[in-house]
């Protein structure tokens, strides 16, 4: 009767700490806070707006067009989890994947349509944005995602912008960030990403 007793304790125990410790992502320190106000242009022409954002999980970078460094290999990973989660039966109606630009000036949505487009993704998942000033997406990488941005000059015709892949929820919620492309022992964490994404699809937005 002991054993039985003893049995049924250790069956409630390890339930309760199953729930104690489930998966919930919440923001790290440095995000949490919720997108601000953008609007521009997308990839086949279309205004975008935060508003457009609600209701998917997002997976979101900078890059532009002309890019001969960083853009490439952060675009080609990028390209590799939307296969991935495509391979795992997750819907675009779900989740999806938007890149600013960070040479407006020159980054026509039928450029950013031909950019993307190379790499073959799954259809209505990756969207791409331009047609703000350069002003604009330097103050909204830095005041949302933490990040930098500097735009193309006289001089120079290749932006410095962070390369990093960040997570928002459902409600527009900034949550995390990854290491866009291998960068000395950080490696990119493919899986992390796919991982998270299924998550939070699953969890639903980040509740405070």
């Amino acid at each position: 009767m002991k054993n039985i007793r003893f049995i049924s304790l250790l069956l409630i125990s390890i339930v309760v700490i199953a729930a104690c410790s489930n998966s919930r992502i919440v923001p790290k320190s440095l995000f949490g806070n919720t997108i601000t106000e953008f609007s521009g242009t997308n990839e086949v022409g279309k205004s975008i707006t935060e508003k457009d954002l609600k209701g998917k999980v997002w997976l979101v970078d900078f890059i532009f067009t002309n890019c001969r460094t960083v853009c490439p290999p952060m675009t080609y990973n990028m390209s590799q989890v939307a296969d991935e989660l495509k391979k795992e039966g997750v819907s675009s109606k779900d989740y999806g994947i938007i890149s600013f630009s960070v040479d407006p000036k020159k980054d026509t949505p039928e450029k950013l349509n031909k950019y993307i487009n190379q790499y073959n993704p799954p259809k209505n998942v990756w969207t791409a944005v331009t047609d703000y000033d350069e002003k604009f997406i330097r103050q909204f990488a830095e005041e949302n995602f933490k990040t930098i941005v500097v735009p193309p000059t006289a001089d120079n015709d290749q932006a410095t912008h962070g390369t990093s892949f960040y997570l928002v929820d459902q409600n527009g919620v900034i949550m995390k960030d990854y290491a866009g492309k291998d960068t000395g022992d950080k490696k990119f964490p493919k899986g992390e990403i796919v991982e998270d994404v299924k998550t939070m699809i699953k969890e639903g937005p980040y509740k405070k």
